[in-house]
């Protein structure tokens, strides 16, 4: 298949597009570089400077290539920055999307997969969250997501688009030492813990140590990113034979704070010093995903699911990388 990837020169867009093309599919990245990078992109990948929201861009792409399907990556992430610019999540995310559904409606192309988040559940319960389990975002970045979600729902059901919505966890670790994690600024914590083995950090901070968990911090559900790269295949590759899909994408096993920056001490050999600070409002103990039904119905399983794997992948990336992608 030709595959056009959203958002292909970011972190997962970046390994999707490197997984599709080493799965035989021939993919081209489209990215507007506000968040990705020219580097990330896969050598045979070819890159397009766009914006999702632009449409007459949009159709300039579709009329020059003949794609039988979208993954659409490209999106505003940071929860915490939602709340205080709702606009700019519900523009990037949620209206920009519609461009590009409209746009492939107009091309005749039929099948999106569409990369989702557990921010979708809410404050979810400290059971593994199942794909069925009430959806009450509560951030506008969640909100967006949701939105689409359902604008997918509608949309296929009048025009026949075929759909699959991967809902992730909390995507980590490096495709490879060439490939990884660069966002700026960083907020996600395994990265952020690396950094301060670098030097660019004094320390880190450990937010709450009184949830109800083994350790007192919080339990969050870590996948591979090359993991959740070979979910996309496999979800793109399902399209030809089912119409709407919907799975969660994570390991089921919690890992805590305290464990992850224990193991990336060992990992690493650096002390990194931690400092406990109050809990953040908003920030629920426990957020594990079941993975049962990708699992069961394609097949999927994550291949680098135990946390020393994840964080030495990244830290060899980090190593090599300090500054992330050079400009």
């Amino acid at each position: 298949m030709k595959v056009l990837i959203t958002g292909g020169a970011g972190y997962i867009g970046s390994a999707v597009a490197l997984t599709l093309h080493q799965a035989g599919h021939s993919a081209v990245a489209y990215d507007d570089l506000s968040h990705g990078h020219r580097q990330a992109v896969p050598p045979d990948v070819p890159l397009i400077l766009g914006d999702v929201g632009d449409a007459a861009a949009l159709d300039s792409v579709f009329r020059a290539h003949r794609f039988d399907a979208v993954i659409h990556c490209a999106a505003s992430i940071e929860a915490g920055e939602s709340m205080g610019m709702p606009e700019r999540y519900f523009r990037n995310n949620a209206a920009a999307t519609l461009t590009l559904l409209e746009t492939m409606l107009r091309h005749d192309v039929k099948r999106i997969v569409f990369a989702s988040t557990a921010a979708v559940y809410g404050n979810a319960s400290d059971k593994p969250v199942e794909e069925d389990m009430p959806l009450h975002p509560t951030n506008p970045y969640g909100e967006s997501k949701l939105i689409v979600e359902r604008m997918l729902d509608w949309i296929g059901r009048a025009h026949g688009l075929r759909y699959a919505c991967l809902r992730y966890f909390n995507v980590a670790g490096a495709m490879r030492p060439d490939f990884g994690e660069d966002h700026r600024p960083e907020s996600h914590l395994i990265p952020i813990t690396l950094q301060v083995a670098l030097g660019k950090r004094a320390q880190i901070a450990i937010y709450g140590t009184d949830h109800p968990t083994q350790d007192g911090t919080c339990l969050r559900d870590y996948i591979h990113v090359a993991d959740v790269a070979d979910a996309h295949v496999l979800a793109l590759e399902a399209l030809e034979s089912h119409e709407r899909l919907t799975y969660n994408l994570g390991n089921g096993t919690g890992f805590s704070v305290r464990q992850v920056i224990e193991t990336a001490r060992r990992v690493t050999g650096h002390p990194i010093p931690a400092v406990e600070q109050p809990r953040r409002p908003g920030d629920p103990a426990v957020l594990l995903a079941s993975s049962a039904k990708i699992r069961a119905e394609l097949g999927w399983q994550p291949r680098r699911s135990d946390l020393e794997t994840i964080i030495a992948s990244a830290w060899e990336w980090h190593r090599r990388h300090p500054e992330g992608y050079e400009e």
